[in-house]
């Protein structure tokens, strides 16, 4: 029967996926649904803006340089959808140029609402007489030291320009014969994009003020025209890690190399003259399809300046950061930890609950507990107020054992995890810096401590990295607990991670790449067999891997109620006849990122339902080419704190979208008001009130 069924699913062919391409230019879409919405705060729709060009800058130097790169090499393998690389390109371009039409025509407007609030992002030629004086003296004294303009003759050949720089191209005319010459004004990035003008809430472009003083920088020439550009280039590391005699070594040779990786997109002002278009084209070997005419300025994640403005009544009320009420004590200070968890499960929150109050603090505490002997820990993104590096700096100064697996293949964050790494060296921590051939994503922390005549671990493990600064803004869960087997798993985990080991099979964790796909399988079948009595919710922020997905049509084809909630991109198509009848997919997209991975086998109102937490999403790349890990939530306290999450999440009707069958994401319409992020912030403050009253009145 099941061999019948799976027949059934391969007969729709590729079409029963959607292009993992396209589905994050909808999850673009999506980000400019909530900066067309009037209901979302100002300041969050403009950090909406940032964020997706910000997206759009990873997206060109990582996925479309990978398709161009398959192009270059003749390579004619095609994606599950059955695009080949061409074919990819060509509808990446085409929705590329939808996207930005449609922010376009935003930018204006929000401008304009802006401007409404007092913060005003004016052109040159609006600038007032004390302003071009304050901007003249400005540029003389703390801009033009600082730039270097660059011939394009024959004795000047064309410079070289840097991935993601912003750029001035002037025409230039001058010599015996008045000939016109280019040049090429880098914008210094250390210098603020946006220039407050007299302490003013008006600003103006950076790039704007050097050409508008771009005679200073060709005195005695006539100046023509003068236009605006940036290049994207190819930043995927291509580590040969089989031949690598030092991993750091390597990782830092590529990030040198990164510099000068293959143009792979060029924005360029919407008004420049074809012949500049064209030079740039054939000097940065592009093909036009790759340039990207811009009739807004290039390069708006520089919005991110007036999101850190001190308006708060123009931003979404943020978490409020409550400790968790589990672990704080009597008069309101994070308690014993070790003495907590001797008692039960602790599961945090976060952003809605401290993580420096819960995460942190088990390591702080943990440095400074002189009964512990050990703390091993992954880091794989970390942040430069993360007080977790200290601490560990701390331990190993007081001869406890630290090793830390530092993942220095961690993309765009290889050069923060070297300097980290190199610092907990210096400090005497014994520092890993990964797999050969795999990548390290698992968040674990362990602890362990004397107690007696015993030793005792305890441990934490998560579904976000130890990073204070995203802690703030993505959700995540954490556990933090003592349970003797998982404690023992993750002893065995560490000892695999820094030394060697064959060990694949552990007693409760399951790890990838080892284990964790044949895992899920088997538990999307358990459900299949119970036909429309099963019941899967799954919540991950990707879902593109070929083989779940099918399962996944697997088991609804069997009657099981499948409800995904998947932020970014996902391949599988719900709610098609004969395919994915039982199988719904939402997104919700809001002020915090969705950011935890949840398990739930089972109906998620049945006590019996099984519920896990995952570093893992369901993409290829999760579940064979990293480490990984999955753990159950068994502790009831905590089960109900998950499920009491996923059921907000399925309700929410504010911040949701609905894909359907057709691949398309349309927003759902609000009729019962639940936002599920506004109320599990106000679920985090009432446990933590409620607990104070609790301790408040056994104290009495």
């Amino acid at each position: 029967m099941e061999l019948e069924l799976l027949e059934n699913i391969r007969s729709f062919g590729p079409d029963r996926f959607i292009n993992r391409e396209l589905s994050w230019l909808a999850f673009a879409n999506r980000l400019v649904d909530l900066i067309e919405d009037c209901s979302v705060p100002l300041l969050e729709r403009t950090k909406f803006l940032a964020i997706v060009f910000q997206g759009f800058d990873e997206f060109f130097q990582v996925r479309v340089a990978g398709l161009k790169d398959q192009l270059a090499s003749n390579n004619r393998l095609r994606s599950p959808d059955g695009l080949n690389p061409r074919e990819q390109l060509q509808a990446v371009k085409a929705e590329m140029d939808r996207v930005l039409a449609r922010i376009s025509a935003l930018w204006p407007l929000l401008r304009s609402s802006l401007e409404n609030e007092g913060i005003a992002i004016v052109e040159y030629s609006q600038l007032t007489e004390d302003e071009l004086s304050y901007l003249n003296k400005y540029f003389v004294e703390d801009v033009y030291p600082i730039l270097t303009p660059l011939a394009v003759d024959p004795s000047h050949p064309f410079p070289y320009i840097s991935n993601l720089s912003l750029n001035l191209v002037v025409k230039v005319y001058g010599g015996a014969e008045d000939e016109l010459r280019v040049a090429r004004v880098k914008v210094p990035p250390l210098v603020p994009r946006f220039i407050q003008l007299l302490g003013s809430h008006r600003y103006v472009a950076l790039e704007e003020v050097i050409s508008a003083h771009a005679q200073l920088l060709f005195p005695g020439m006539s100046i023509g025209s003068r236009h605006f550009f940036r290049v994207t280039r190819n930043a995927d590391l291509i580590l040969e890690e089989g031949e690598a005699d030092d991993l750091l070594l390597l990782v830092e040779s590529e990030l040198r190399r990164r510099r000068f990786g293959r143009a792979v997109r060029l924005e360029i002002d919407a008004l420049a003259e074809s012949d500049i278009v064209t030079l740039l084209i054939e000097e940065l070997d592009l093909h036009p399809d790759d340039v990207y005419p811009m009739t807004i300025p290039i390069a708006l994640d520089g919005l991110w300046s007036f999101y850190a403005l001190d308006r708060p009544e123009l931003k979404s009320e943020a978490a409020p950061l409550v400790p968790s009420p589990m672990i704080v004590g009597e008069t309101g200070e994070v308690a014993d930890i070790f003495s907590v968890l001797t008692e039960r499960d602790v599961l945090v929150h976060h952003p809605y609950e401290s993580f420096s109050a819960s995460v942190e603090q088990f390591i702080a505490q943990a440095a400074d507990d002189p009964d512990v002997l050990a703390i091993k820990q992954t880091l794989y993104r970390t942040s430069g107020d993360s007080t977790i590096v200290e601490s560990l700096v701390r331990a190993a100064e007081q001869g406890k054992q630290v090793a830390v697996l530092v993942e220095v293949k961690a993309r765009f964050d290889e050069l923060a995890n070297i300097n980290w790494a190199r610092k907990l060296e210096e400090a005497g921590v014994h520092v890993v810096y990964g797999l050969v051939g795999l990548k390290t994503h698992l968040k674990a922390a362990l602890v362990v401590r004397k107690e007696g005549s015993q030793l005792k671990r305890y441990f934490h493990l998560g579904t976000g990295n130890y990073n204070a600064k995203t802690a703030r803004s993505y959700e995540d869960f954490g556990l933090l607990s003592a349970d003797p087997e998982m404690g023992a798993d993750l002893t065995e985990v560490f000892n695999m991670l820094t030394g060697f080991s064959a060990k694949t099979h552990y007693l409760r964790l399951v790890l990838a790449p080892s284990e964790l796909r044949n895992f899920l399988t088997m538990k999307i079948h358990e459900q299949s067999r119970l036909g429309a009595q099963g019941s899967i919710v799954i919540k991950v922020n990707g879902l593109v891997d070929p083989e779940m997905v099918d399962e996944l049509y697997l088991a609804s084809q069997s009657g099981v109620r499948i409800d995904l909630i998947v932020r970014g991109i996902c391949s599988l198509r719900p709610g098609l006849p004969g395919l994915s009848e039982t199988i719904s997919v939402k997104s919700i997209v809001g002020s915090v990122l969705e950011h935890s991975r949840i398990y739930c086998f089972g109906g998620i109102d049945d006590a019996q339902c099984e519920v896990y937490l995952a570093s893992a999403d369901l993409m290829s790349r999760n579940l064979d080419r990293r480490v990984e890990a999955l753990f159950p939530i068994e502790d009831e306290v905590a089960k109900r704190s998950v499920l009491e999450t996923i059921n907000l999440e399925l309700m929410d009707d504010t911040r949701s979208w609905k894909l359907s069958g057709e691949g398309q994401w349309r927003r759902v319409p609000t009729t019962t008001g639940v936002h599920a992020q506004r109320r599990l912030a106000e679920l985090a403050l009432e446990r933590t009130k409620a607990s104070f009253v609790r301790r408040k009145s056994a104290g009495a």
